[in-house]
């Protein structure tokens, strides 16, 4: 009987031990997947470039340079382009009343960068007309280049900023497999993670060609519409001219 009793409490002893064990891994297991977790949270987009080492320094000045020049040239191009519907039916009625030199002050005073356009036509009348005409498409050609000036950087920005990706990937990949060389103990983790680290350099040099070249190209849009804009204005312009002289 005593054996019996000793058999139960040393049965029901160990079944304890056993729970209390399953208790503590399962315990333990939670705070592992919490804590891969939380990691798993904490990981960010900063996080990641920190990753890329030196390289992602001369991108992010890539970065922030095709950013300002498209602000810049932005502004500048849209303060090109504007006219006032309203400004070619002032001067027609200035020409008409044969008021030339308030044409010509009403032009120099505009805040309109296409009234220079008009402005250099005035100031050939009584010239023929062909001789007018070169003289508003020279003084256009310096207004476009004034709109283009800074747009190869931004171009050049567009193809030089995956250039520096790939270059961080490589020069990261030779490091990696040279500590793999001289390494005694070659451990996949440390394998991968070096080859994801690197290739955040590439992904972030693509994406800033690819916002350098969106940015390009709308610029380049706008200094189209720009040009359209000038001409249809020249034309205008020059049938104006036209009227005055036919009475």
């Amino acid at each position: 009987m005593a054996f019996s009793l000793t058999t139960i409490l040393l049965q029901a002893g160990s079944q304890i031990v056993d729970s209390t064990a399953q208790v503590v891994d399962t315990v333990a297991n939670s705070a592992v997947v919490q804590q891969t977790t939380k990691v798993a949270e904490d990981f960010s987009v900063i996080d990641l470039l920190s990753k890329g080492g030196y390289v992602m320094y001369p991108i992010g000045i890539l970065f922030a340079g095709a950013v300002f020049l498209f602000i810049e040239r932005y502004l500048y191009i849209r303060k090109t382009a504007k006219l006032d519907e309203n400004f070619l039916h002032t001067i027609n009625d200035m020409l008409v009343a044969g008021n030339v030199q308030s044409a010509v002050t009403y032009c120099k005073n505009s805040q309109y960068p296409i009234a220079k356009l008009l402005e250099k036509g005035l100031g050939r009348l009584g010239s023929p007309i062909r001789d007018i005409e070169t003289a508003i498409e020279n003084k256009a050609k310096v207004e476009i280049y004034n709109m283009e000036k800074n747009l190869g950087i931004l171009s050049a920005i567009a193809r030089i900023a995956p250039m520096f990706g790939f270059l961080g990937t490589v020069t990261g990949m030779i490091r990696t497999f040279h500590n793999i060389s001289i390494s005694n103990k070659i451990d996949i983790s440390t394998i991968a993670g070096g080859i994801y680290e690197k290739m955040v350099t590439s992904a972030s040099g693509l994406i800033v060609g690819i916002i350098a070249y969106v940015l390009y190209t709308l610029l380049l849009t706008m200094i189209d519409r720009a040009i359209n804009k000038m001409e249809i204005t020249a034309i205008d312009f020059l049938d104006i001219l036209h009227k005055p002289a036919s009475k």
